[in-house]
C-alpha cells in the first residue's frame, strides 16, 4: 500500500476537517464537536494559519483525507504551536502522524522556532503517549476550556533547535519516562558506568525513571534533560536528599547520552548545568563515582573535578569481573 499523500490544506477541505475531527473526538466519552458555536476557523482553516503567519497541511489517500495538522508562531520566545494533528484510526501505527507531525516541526524551525508547545485533552492517552515518544514534555499548568466538552488540557512543550538542557519538573520527568528509559537502556547496551549490566529490561528502566519522578516531586532530586535538535538524547540527576549535616552537598548521578548522539557536547552541557543548578540552590560541594578507565572519566578532569579515591572490586561488569570504582569531587 502507498503511503498517503500530504499537501497543503485548503479552505475547500472542509468537509473533511469536520470529518476527522468529529471521529477522533468520538473515541472520547464527553467531546462534542460543535464547529459553529465553538470551532467556527473550521469552515476556513487553511484561511485562519495564513493569516496567523502559519501552515496547515492534509494527508489523503484515493482523495479521502486520512489527517491533519498545522502550525503557527505564538509571537514570544521564538515560539510555535502545533494545532489540530489528528489522523484517522486507520491510519494510527503507520508512520503517518509522524510525517505530519515532523513536517510540521521542521517547518516552524526553517521559519525561526527555537521552542515548539503544544495542548492536547487530557482525555487523550493515546496522543499524549506519542507526543513523548516525540521528545515532548508535560509543561505548566492545565488549561481549562470554557466548553460544552468540559475541556482540560494538558501542555507539551521542547526545544526544537540546537542543545539545550533544562531541568524537568514532576509532570515533565513523569511524562519523559519512556523515553528516557530507552535512552537508558541504549547506554547500558553500549557499556555505560551505570549501575546496572546489559541487556537491561525495558520495564526495569522505566521503574528507575518512575522512581526519579517521584523523588522529583519529592525535592529530593533535580532532574535535568538534554535535547538535540528537537529530540530528547540525554539526562543528569543531582541526589539532593542528604544527610542533616551535609546539607551543602549533592550527588551527581546517571549521567547519560544516547549513544548514537555521543561525541557531540551533550554530556559536558549536562555536567556545567548541573554545577549550575546546584550552585543556584546552595549546594556548595558535589562528588560522583565511575568505573576506572571510563569514557567520563577525561571530562570529570577536564572540568575541575578532583579524584578523592578508589575502592578496588567495588562492581561487576557484564563478565562477572570486579572493577575498580573512582570517586570524584568538586567545589561549586
Amino acid at each position: 500500500m502507498t503511503a498517503p499523500l500530504i499537501r497543503p490544506g485548503r479552505d475547500e477541505d472542509e468537509a473533511g476537517f469536520i470529518r476527522i475531527i468529529g471521529d477522533c473526538w468520538s473515541e472520547y466519552p464527553g467531546c462534542i464537536l460543535d464547529v459553529d458555536a465553538e470551532l467556527p476557523e473550521l469552515r476556513a482553516l487553511a484561511t485562519y494559519f495564513r493569516e496567523a503567519g502559519g501552515m496547515l497541511w492534509v494527508a489523503e489517500r484515493e482523495g479521502a483525507m486520512t489527517g491533519m495538522v498545522a502550525t503557527r508562531p505564538l509571537g514570544s520566545d521564538r515560539a510555535w504551536e502545533i494545532c489540530k494533528m489528528y489522523v484517522q484510526s486507520s491510519e494510527r501505527g503507520s508512520g503517518l502522524a509522524h510525517r505530519l507531525l515532523g513536517g510540521a516541526e521542521d517547518y516552524a524551525r526553517e521559519h525561526g522556532a527555537e521552542r515548539i508547545v503544544l495542548w492536547t485533552d487530557t482525555r487523550f492517552t493515546a496522543a499524549h503517549h506519542f507526543y513523548e515518544k516525540r521528545s515532548y514534555v508535560r509543561a505548566g499548568s492545565i488549561r481549562i476550556l470554557d466548553d460544552i466538552s468540559k475541556s482540560l488540557e494538558f501542555r507539551y512543550a521542547k526545544p526544537l533547535k540546537g542543545l539545550v538542557v533544562e531541568a524537568l519538573d514532576a509532570a515533565a520527568a513523569a511524562s519523559a519516562e519512556r523515553l528516557l528509559a530507552s535512552i537508558l537502556v541504549a547506554s547500558v547496551g553500549a557499556g555505560a558506568s551505570l549501575s546496572y549490566l546489559p541487556p537491561l529490561a525495558p520495564e526495569k528502566a522505566r521503574a528507575c525513571w518512575h522512581q526519579s519522578s517521584a523523588e522529583v516531586a519529592m525535592g529530593h532530586k533535580l532532574l535535568l534533560g538534554a535535547w538535540w535538535e528537537g529530540q530528547l538524547v540525554g539526562t543528569v540527576q543531582l541526589d539532593l536528599a542528604m544527610p542533616q549535616t551535609q546539607p551543602h552537598r549533592a550527588k551527581v548521578a546517571t549521567l547519560v547520552v544516547h549513544p548514537d548522539f555521543r561525541r557531540r557536547g551533550i554530556g559536558r552541557a549536562l555536567l556545567e548545568r548541573a554545577e549550575q543548578a546546584a550552585r543556584g540552590i546552595g549546594r556548595k560541594l558535589l562528588t560522583l563515582d565511575t568505573r576506572a578507565g571510563d569514557a567520563g572519566e577525561g571530562l570529570y578532569r577536564s572540568l575541575g573535578w578532583q579524584e578523592a579515591g578508589r575502592i578496588p572490586g567495588l562492581a561487576l561488569d557484564s563478565a562477572g569481573k570486579a572493577g575498580e570504582a573512582v570517586f570524584y569531587f568538586k567545589q561549586v
